[in-house]
């Protein structure tokens, strides 16, 4: 009985291309076949050889019974079954996903962060900050302030006191700026956008966030450090420690390193003296991190480690005393090659910049969507909003209701209660907080709706998609309808069988063959360790030595020809000895053979012994006439025209 899976990937050879081209290739039963979807599967099924008018024929007959098939299955309402129904709405809903998402914005993203990726940066900053709900008032006053150190700047004061004398970052106080080296991902997208854009020693004008206002100045660049593995002892002390304390813990970290020095365990030092409670219990192992995730001066001394297995003298910080030892260095990708692009896409899609190529997703949706906004007054839709907030029965305010429609996606309409509904689902009990932030949430509603119309209509708008859903959908149907109609009928037909042996007797042939066992073992050692139990033992324990084996070994013992036995076919086979051990390259598995009998003489296969081939035979025999009756059915007509053109 044929394997599912196995004749699907035959099957989804097959494409089917929606819709009627201008240059039909052929007609069955009056449904068109364009030239495009013919070429896009020859295309996909014959790329070892060079077309020519013969394979294009060969294929065409090929493509034709594909296609009678279908129409077969189709007329017998097999897509309406349950199974069929089910299956698909799965593969739809799991493939559908991996559109939504606009891949020339996302590749832009992943070979931005890596050309980013390429250098480091020092950056020292200003912020004047806004706060949580900034008024007019305070944005403006942010600004002013922001201009007044930047124009200072450009004067040529330095930055380091302009830092402290302006910045409301606390901690400019005490770095007076400089927030170190950056690279990709250490900031926030707007932020790392605004440090790269910037050459060595320029300062940016002020850059405003939701925070507040930003100055930046490029202090220096560097060929990017990549990422580092260590572990560390920390030697804790609490922030308000006495420098008794703090010098005790120096002692006790010096004597430490002097240990590591002589040979002792960083692991279990770490584990017994460490104060990291959440290192200490893996020997100090920190995660992998790159520039910009811990303090400068920790960074500084773990890049600055030369070789892996290197230790760090005692380092001191706000926390206690550092020893670090460097456990691996990995740079960051140096060519744009298929593990680098693997790895930066799934940073970008982990990170807030994604939101990049989700606003991208959304702009085409609604162009591809013919996305249009109802006539609806902004002011009378927040002050509805709002009000309906407070009094969950109002149904009506200042001429609009429930049904007032908001905005169509193709020619599907949106109506002012669903948007009620998701802004009260979004709120919660939190009670209404202005236009603002009934237009931030309202943008979200129809990216949500966007997303949702999308999805559920993809096959409309993108043709992979569409070619991806139907050739499964056929796939399938072809399964089913073949299972009726030919292998089921072939396997359990036992006299029509017999009948199809008995009048091609000629056909079922023993070339050279042999009663042999077969053995095939997960790798070279286990091969030579079971041939070595067969050759000391009685041969008739084999399947208890394979057994034993369990996964690692698999034993099978029949009649084959010299062919099908591994190192067979180029070997003289002499009854009770082994074959040559043959290695299959794919994942080094080792396979050889045991001789019992040998038949040197070409003889005709019993019905027993061409049971297997014959269900084959049959099955072609009956799929023929099934074919033939089709044609009759859903007559075929090929463009003769058409068909030169290839």
């Amino acid at each position: 009985m044929p394997v599912k899976s196995l004749f699907l990937f035959v099957a989804l050879f097959f494409l089917f291309l929606s819709g009627v081209s201008a240059q039909t290739l052929f007609t069955v039963d009056h449904y068109p076949v364009s030239k495009e979807e013919f070429l896009k599967a020859y295309n996909k099924n014959n790329t070892a050889q060079k077309p020519t008018p013969a394979s294009y024929r060969e294929y065409l007959e090929l493509y034709i019974r594909y296609k009678l098939k279908v129409r077969a299955a189709l007329d017998a309402q097999l897509d309406t079954l349950t199974g069929q129904r089910m299956e698909l709405q799965n593969f739809r809903s799991q493939v559908a996903e991996s559109y939504l998402k606009d891949e020339t914005s996302l590749d832009r993203l992943v070979r931005e962060a890596w050309q980013r990726g390429q250098k480091d940066i020092h950056i020292s900053h200003i912020l004047i900050a806004l706060p949580k709900n900034a008024t007019p008032y305070d944005t403006a006053r942010a600004y002013e302030k922001a201009m007044a150190a930047y124009t200072v700047l450009k004067r040529g004061k330095k930055f380091d006191e302009i830092a402290r004398m302006y910045s409301e970052d606390p901690s400019a106080k005490v770095n007076a700026g400089s927030l170190g080296y950056i690279t990709v991902f250490t900031l926030p997208y707007q932020l790392e956008s605004l440090a790269y854009s910037l050459a060595p020693g320029q300062i940016s004008k002020p850059y405003r966030t939701k925070g507040g206002y930003h100055i930046f100045r490029n202090d220096g660049e560097r060929r990017s450090l990549g990422r580092i593995k260590v572990a560390q002892i920390l030697i804790a002390y609490p922030p308000s420690a006495s420098e008794a304390q703090k010098q005790e813990a120096r002692h006790k970290a010096d004597s430490l390193y002097d240990l590591l020095r002589k040979g002792g365990d960083f692991a279990a030092l770490a584990r017994s003296y460490s104060g990291d409670n959440l290192s200490y219990q893996q020997g100090g192992e920190l995660p992998e991190f790159g520039i910009g995730r811990y303090d400068s001066a920790f960074e500084t001394t773990a890049f600055g480690l030369d070789r892996d297995g290197a230790i760090s003298k005692p380092l001191p910080s706000e926390f206690g005393y550092h020893i670090i030892k460097r456990l691996g260095r990995n740079p960051f990708p140096a060519a744009m090659d298929e593990p680098a692009t693997v790895l930066l896409k799934q940073q970008v899609m982990n990170d807030p910049r994604i939101e990049v190529s989700r606003k991208a997703l959304l702009d085409r949706i609604k162009q591809q969507t013919q996305f249009r906004m109802a006539d609806v007054n902004d002011l009378d839709l927040w002050a509805y909003t709002d009000s309906a907030m407070r009094n969950p029965g109002l149904t009506n305010f200042r001429g609009l209701s429930f049904t007032t429609t908001l905005f169509f996606f193709g020619n599907q309409s949106y109506l002012l209660k669903e948007w009620l509904d998701y802004a009260r689902a979004g709120r919660g009990s939190r009670p209404p907080a202005g236009p603002q932030a009934d237009k931030e949430i309202f943008e979200r509603f129809v990216e949500r709706m966007a997303q949702d119309y999308y999805r559920n209509h993809l096959e409309d708008y993108n043709k992979d998609f569409a070619f991806q859903l139907t050739e499964f959908r056929e796939g399938n149907l072809l399964f089913e309808i073949m299972q009726r109609r030919i292998w089921d009928k072939a396997s359990t037909d036992s006299a029509g069988l017999r009948k199809y042996y008995d009048g091609h007797k000629d056909k079922y042939w023993w070339e050279q063959s042999a009663d042999a066992l077969l053995f095939t073992c997960n790798n070279a050692r286990t091969a030579e360790d079971l041939k070595t139990r067969l050759q000391t033992h009685p041969i008739q324990t084999w399947r208890a030595m394979a057994d034993s084996g369990a996964a690692a070994i698999q034993a099978d013992s029949g009649r084959y020809e010299l062919a099908q036995i591994p190192g067979g076919a180029k070997a003289t086979a002499t009854p009770g000895t082994f074959t040559a051990f043959v290695t299959n390259p794919t994942d080094n598995s080792v396979s050889f053979g045991y001789i019992l009998k040998t038949y040197p003489q070409r003889e005709p296969r019993d019905f027993r012994d061409a049971r297997g081939f014959v269900i084959n035979d049959y099955q072609g025999s009956l799929e023929d006439q099934w074919v033939a009756d089709l044609k009759k059915k859903y007559p075929v007509k090929v463009e003769e025209s058409v068909l030169k053109t290839l």
